[in-house]
């Protein structure tokens, strides 16, 4: 039988989603608890990777295991025993083939600026004093929407077939003294985001104009692209599947 975790993190002491051979990472973490507590090793699949700091409002793992066992009690059994930076929401029975990674429709990430320094956002919101021109940020978001090739957006070293995306939703939004930018698309390049948002940045900054933008991106070029923003600014907050709602 196969099964889902719908889970949430905190990436702030993980070295990203995926194992790491000399450092901790969620999957090997949340392995660990799955495989104690159904006293048998226990493989997980996940939806994707996160990078180091960076964390997950809504993440999915699948697993085999064949045995029956109570689904509410297993939820409670993990959170007890995991870390307080892992939650777990949900296990849900699928589709003997139902894939986290392969079968996922749509990924939605949101980037969090604060403007004003608040001790208590420091892991989870990148603090940036500097005035940005918001609805220039809002204009060139909507650029994204003519390409599908962000190869200038991706780390230079990744083993990627393709570097096309499709974007769905990508714009700014100012709420509560933070800046939110939200991106969703069928799938996403190492690094791509936060490379999206630092370039961004430099359009806010008026640093570079919305043809350099646009020219930018058609250059595939990642060394033309803006910096790429701290990582515990991003958040990926949710995943869609046709079978989960």
């Amino acid at each position: 039988m196969r099964y889902f975790i719908k889970l949430a993190y905190n990436g702030t002491n993980y070295h990203g989603w995926q194992y790491q051979p000399n450092a901790s990472s969620v999957q090997e973490t949340l392995s660990k608890a799955v495989s104690v507590i159904l006293n048998t090793e226990i493989a997980l699949m996940g939806a994707g990777r996160t990078d180091t700091g960076v964390h997950a409002m809504e993440m999915f793992a699948h697993f085999d295991f064949e045995t029956p066992f109570e689904i509410q009690s297993l939820v409670h059994k993990l959170n007890s025993y995991l870390p307080k930076d892992i939650v777990i929401y949900d296990i849900i029975p699928v589709h003997h083939d139902a894939h986290a990674r392969f079968d996922a429709k749509k990924r939605t990430y949101q980037y969090h600026i604060n403007t004003f320094k608040d001790a208590f956002l420091q892991d989870g919101s990148w603090y940036f004093h500097q005035e940005l021109d918001l609805d220039l940020m809002n204009e060139a978001s909507k650029l994204l929407f003519d390409h599908i090739d962000f190869q200038c957006f991706s780390k230079v070293n990744t083993d990627v077939n393709t570097f096309n995306c499709t974007i769905f939703e990508a714009h700014w939004k100012q709420e509560n003294g933070k800046m939110v930018f939200t991106i969703s698309a069928n799938r996403f390049l190492r690094n791509m985001v936060r490379a999206i948002v630092g370039t961004l940045v430099n359009v806010g900054l008026h640093k570079i104009t919305l043809d350099d933008f646009n020219e930018i991106i058609k250059s595939k070029n990642r060394e033309k692209a803006g910096f790429s923003v701290p990582a515990h600014g991003l958040y990926l907050t949710k995943i869609d599947y046709d079978y989960i709602h």
